[in-house]
């Protein structure tokens, strides 16, 4: 009896479990199906190539070209990724491995709390912090750039990373750090030749999480980046060129990191922020509404694709 009871609420447990797993996949197709029902009308007075490619967002004048918030968004996502990434690796690996235990015990849950501040929170900081030290320290005109963006959504992205890098590399069985220090590798040696080839799946996906953090965030770029729906400016490649030759050395690398970062002294405005400043005051099935769903289908595309590829990258690792 007891064993037909255990048998009774297994079956009934997996079937929860399917109906649950279902349920999720069945949303994403439904989020899916009302963005591409309400984005698609767009592009019967827009033409797809005219609202991928079009370099001026101009709403009143029903013009939607989304390549500026495109590159605004691209341009802040891969900056803020970067610095978390160089932030957050080398930090999970001094939780994991080098850190005294009970000062690991107070590290990591010090910077899972990051995550529970609301963006709005780290969008002030930025905003009254960030921006004036870049400000300062740069001479740019204004604080409110791409780099103020950047370096907010790092900091967003950076308890994600930390925290999975960090039980990816506490995975590693012990077995493998012994082997490697019976061998004689020093314990630097083992963690750059065997825990971090051992944990590369687990750090890929703490990479891809904080990148899927960064590009879905709208309130914190939306307050830092300045919202200038217009395309960055970079120098014309000449003028590069003229320095790198005039600079040689210490002074040509600067030149070409001043170069390289042109972009990001400007104000820029994100897909995310565009949504989220004005959906609330579009009229109703305007052509205008009908474009800011465009821009979640587009979004929703990409988000989907960046998963996908992070999924087919770790399987073949």
């Amino acid at each position: 009896m007891q064993r037909r009871a255990a048998n009774w609420a297994e079956f009934l447990g997996e079937k929860l479990l399917f109906c649950f797993g279902i349920s999720a996949l069945v949303l994403l197709l439904l989020i899916f199906l009302m963005l591409l029902k309400e984005g698609v009308p767009v592009f019967q007075h827009t033409a797809p190539t005219a609202f991928l490619l079009g370099h001026r967002w101009l709403p009143l004048s029903d013009i939607f070209g989304i390549l500026p918030l495109l590159l605004g968004s691209l341009l802040v996502t891969l900056a803020a990724s970067v610095i978390a990434l160089l932030l957050g690796i080398p930090t999970a690996v001094f939780i994991s491995e080098v850190a005294p235990r009970r000062l690991r015990e107070v590290l990591k849950p010090l910077i899972e709390m990051l995550a529970a501040v609301p963006s709005v929170a780290l969008g002030f900081v930025g905003l009254v912090v960030v921006g004036p030290l870049l400000r300062e320290w740069l001479g740019l005109d204004s604080g409110l750039t791409a780099l103020t963006g950047a370096v907010t959504l790092a900091f967003m992205s950076l308890p994600t990373i930390v925290s999975i890098a960090d039980d990816a590399i506490g995975a590693v069985p012990s077995s493998y750090r012994d082997a490697s220090l019976a061998l004689g590798a020093t314990h630097w040696q083992t963690i750059r030749r065997v825990l971090l080839p051992a944990a590369r799946r687990g750090i890929f996906a703490a990479g891809m999480l904080g990148i899927g953090r960064a590009i879905g965030e709208t309130m914190t770029v939306m307050m830092v980046t300045g919202n200038a729906a217009v395309i960055p400016k970079w120098p014309p490649l000449c003028r590069f060129w003229e320095a790198m030759a005039e600079f040689p050395g210490l002074e040509g690398f600067r030149a070409t990191l001043d170069y390289l970062l042109a972009p990001y002294f400007d104000s820029v405005r994100t897909m995310t922020a565009t949504i989220g400043a004005e959906m609330g005051e579009v009229v109703w099935h305007s052509g205008h509404y009908h474009a800011l769903f465009a821009i979640g289908l587009v979004l929703f595309l990409i988000t989907f694709f960046v998963n996908l590829a992070a999924d087919l990258a770790v399987g073949r690792r």
